[in-house]
């Protein structure tokens, strides 16, 4: 194997920027110009390879077979040149190759392929049962139209062979994406039917539409082989900005916002660490607040109230009588640190003005559930919000945000990314667009982060009131909205994460479950850092 391709990482617990398609091809050109030919293929197709020897070592000799399915372009390219050098050290192999590779490239890899004997066939062997592995180098980054394609395409039948893979549980490495992935949004391209890979070893570096949409499950595990180009990612000349100044997406991770939690100081007091108010608990939802106020609790916020709009309140909390509970005329707003506003708020009038008193004040507050429903139809209440730019985080589903843009939710999910800087720039707000690969977007638009943490435990009843609570103890203790959204979202989702691996999740977790996670994930960071 290559020394280039020694470098394989996982992303996990990092802050890496993500390309975009524009931006890979920038660095590939500029990367091309200096570089001898056929080097960057030649280093894909030796991560690969390194890649699967690692995982092939150990394994009886018979079940140490690899085969490839190979398309017409770069990314067939990679493939063949993975067979050569896995051919080279005593693996069986063969490649897939059911029409001709068209690049200079790729015909280049076949070349060599085909002088080192690798065997080459139309399709895939009627049987899998010995192999060891089945690598999708189908399609990559450049794909512009839906895989397979119809029944007649000549890809159809790998489409199939790698459905009866996956669910014969024959592991499966997806070469740079999975074939049939819009690498930048992590949608099927032309509403096609993408391969579901248990693997992705993804080239040069990460890509969003891997950790977000539907992209977390056509991906798998996402594993990055930079290939050697790194100083070709860092060179100024490079240019990473979209057309309104925005940068390059991130990976959101500890190491950008671990360093802006609250330190915890021997002189600290309660007051320290902010007083904050959750709003919300129309009768017959008195519980999302509680859930709220509970989970702020463990977040670290030093006062919590909690303001209900029902009159049929609880007067204290018996698991968590710290919290202070009160009808919400009762509490003075302009004296709280940070507000948390919408959990169970209901529709009323009583709720809009609500809404509108909490607005008029010039605090961080996080803006959730009904209140996203009231702000959607209330120009009020937007001009409002509008009044204190960078104050809020509003935390939308897909729903909620297409309330908040006027669209429908497959306009929202085409494109995640466009969205969350969409509402961010209507609302002058930090967006949290909840869903699969949460997506954080600063208020003025520039900064976005896709978040790599949870997993379907988090689809229960509460645990957007949980999140709500927990970003809303991050601001009260000072936390820009950015870094308290980042940090949040991300704690939330390791927690459950974390619970699951204990065996209490996914299937099962309740939202109260996540905050004493929360609470150790949160210092163990704090610790770190």
């Amino acid at each position: 194997m290559t020394a280039q391709a020694d470098q394989i990482v996982s992303p996990l617990d990092r802050s890496l920027p993500l390309y975009t398609i524009e931006a890979l091809r920038e660095v590939e050109r500029t990367a091309q110009a200096s570089l001898p030919p056929h080097t960057l293929m030649a280093r894909a197709g030796a991560a690969a390879a390194q890649f699967l020897a690692h995982r092939l070592a150990n394994l009886p000799s018979r079940h140490r077979s690899v085969w490839f399915a190979a398309g017409p372009g770069n990314n067939g390219g990679d493939a063949l040149v993975a067979a050569v050098e896995l051919k080279r050290h005593g693996f069986a192999v063969g490649v897939a190759l059911p029409v001709d590779v068209k690049p200079d490239d790729a015909r280049w890899a076949l070349a060599n392929a085909r002088a080192a004997g690798v065997r080459i066939d139309s399709a895939l062997p009627a049987s899998l049962d010995d192999c060891a592995w089945l690598v999708d180098g189908v399609f990559g980054i450049g794909l512009e139209r839906a895989f397979p394609g119809d029944a007649d395409s000549p890809f159809a039948a790998f489409a199939h062979r790698f459905a009866d893979a996956r669910a014969a549980h024959l592991p499966i490495l997806a070469l740079d994406v999975p074939s049939g992935i819009n690498s930048d949004t992590g949608q099927a391209v032309g509403g096609g039917t993408p391969v579901t890979a248990t693997h992705t070893l993804t080239f040069i570096a990460a890509k969003p539409g891997l950790f977000t949409g539907r992209g977390r499950d056509f991906a798998g595990e996402v594993f990055i082989a930079p290939i050697g180009l790194d100083a070709y990612l860092q060179d100024p000349s490079v240019s990473h900005q979209g057309d309104g100044g925005e940068r390059l997406p991130v990976l959101n991770g500890p190491p950008a916002f671990a360093p802006h939690l609250a330190r915890r100081s021997a002189s600290a007091n309660k007051g320290t660490f902010g007083t904050l108010a959750i709003i919300g608990g129309a009768n017959g939802m008195m519980g999302a607040p509680i859930l709220a106020a509970r989970a702020a609790l463990y977040a670290g916020a030093g006062k919590i109230h909690v303001g209900f709009l029902g009159n049929e309140r609880p007067t204290y909390d018996p698991p968590h009588p710290e919290l202070m509970l009160d009808q919400v005329d009762g509490l003075s707003l302009e004296r709280m640190s940070a507000l948390a506003i919408g959990c169970g708020m209901g529709q009323s009038d009583a709720a809009r003005d609500t809404l509108h008193r909490a607005l008029a004040v010039d605090c961080a507050k996080v803006i959730d559930a009904d209140a996203l429903n009231w702000l959607a139809r209330d120009p009020e209440a937007a001009t409002l919000l509008r009044d204190h730019p960078d104050k809020a985080v509003l935390t939308p589903h897909p729903l909620e945000a297409a309330r908040l843009l006027g669209t429908d939710v497959a306009g929202i999910e085409q494109d995640r990314l466009r969205s969350a800087r969409t509402l961010a720039s209507r609302y002058r707000a930090t967006i949290v667009l909840k869903g699969s690969g949460t997506v954080i977007a600063s208020a003025d638009g520039r900064h976005v982060a896709v978040n790599p943490t949870g997993n379907a435990g988090l689809a229960t009843g509460g645990s957007g009131d949980v999140l709500g609570g927990m970003i809303g103890a991050l601001l009260a203790q000072r936390m820009s909205a950015f870094d308290a959204a980042c940090a949040g979202v991300f704690l939330h989702g390791r927690a459950a994460e974390a619970l699951a691996a204990q065996g209490e999740g996914p299937a099962g977790l309740t939202a109260g479950e996540l905050a004493p996670m929360f609470r150790r994930l949160l210092n163990q960071l704090a610790h770190a850092y």
